[in-house]
């Protein structure tokens, strides 16, 4: 059980980190600059991939290439031809370089001629009485690289449980489409997967501030820690676990617990 003292405290750091003035400082600022479905998933995943590194340099190299899109990723997406796509050449965020842009950009235009939503990518690899969303990471890693032209560097940046990763980015984004609890930060944007199912973003804060509380036993950052902090979590709510991702995040970030 988790100790009751502990309980109040994320329970508070919850309320406090879950508002509208978390989002200026965070990646999902990004997704909340637009109003259609499309653009929000389509920048959410790119904010999410992304996310390693110093927070104000993910934003504006996603602010960069919002810009080389035109201002409208998802019409880019589907309207481009060969000239407009050289506008992407030279792009880099680390080890994510323009070979790996264009294949999302190539995936995405394939998906989204065939589905309205990205949802379906993760959700056709799950059912409602999955445990967690497992199934569902592994399906979509699999479609995603399903085109015949994917570069075999562009792997690295799409994880899965199958790799034994934590997915801290991809379940990350999960949380942004799939949380809705109407205090403006995540979207709620799909409901074919469960709050109850999502895996807590596993990344080095986190883990640092959920090893010192003793959420967790594991120290190595990986698909088996992520499981096992979501399942201490679910002893605060079952059906919600991953909002505490904003208590922890805040206790490492903003508090420096």
């Amino acid at each position: 059980m988790i100790d009751r003292s502990i309980a109040l405290l994320l329970n508070k750091k919850v309320k406090q980190y879950n508002t509208h003035t978390f989002i200026a400082n965070d990646p999902i600022v990004i997704p909340h600059q637009f109003n259609e479905l499309q653009n929000i998933e389509i920048m959410g995943f790119f904010a999410a991939t992304f996310a390693w590194g110093q927070r104000l340099t993910i934003i504006n190299k996603c602010n960069e290439l919002i810009k080389r899109m035109g201002g409208n990723p998802y019409d880019f997406i589907m309207n481009h031809n060969d000239q407009d796509l050289k506008r992407l050449e030279g792009f880099k965020h680390r080890t994510f370089n323009d070979t790996d842009l264009l294949y999302f950009v190539h995936f995405f235009n394939s998906w989204y001629n065939k589905h309205k939503s990205l949802e379906g990518a993760f959700s056709e690899g799950m059912n409602k009485k999955d445990e967690n969303i497992e199934g569902g990471l592994n399906h979509f890693r699999a479609l995603f690289f399903s085109l015949p032209d994917a570069p075999p560097r562009t792997y690295k940046h799409v994880a899965s449980p199958l790799q034994k990763s934590a997915c801290k980015r991809i379940n990350m984004f999960l949380r942004w489409m799939v949380r809705n609890d109407k205090q403006g930060v995540d979207f709620g944007l799909w409901k074919k997967i469960s709050p109850s199912q999502l895996i807590c973003p596993l990344d080095l804060h986190v883990q640092r501030v959920a090893l010192k509380l003793g959420l967790l036993t594991r120290e190595q950052s990986d698909w088996q820690a992520a499981v096992e902090l979501t399942n201490a979590l679910k002893q605060l709510d079952k059906n919600d676990p991953v909002k505490y991702d904003f208590a922890l995040f805040g206790l490492g970030i903003m508090d420096k617990f």
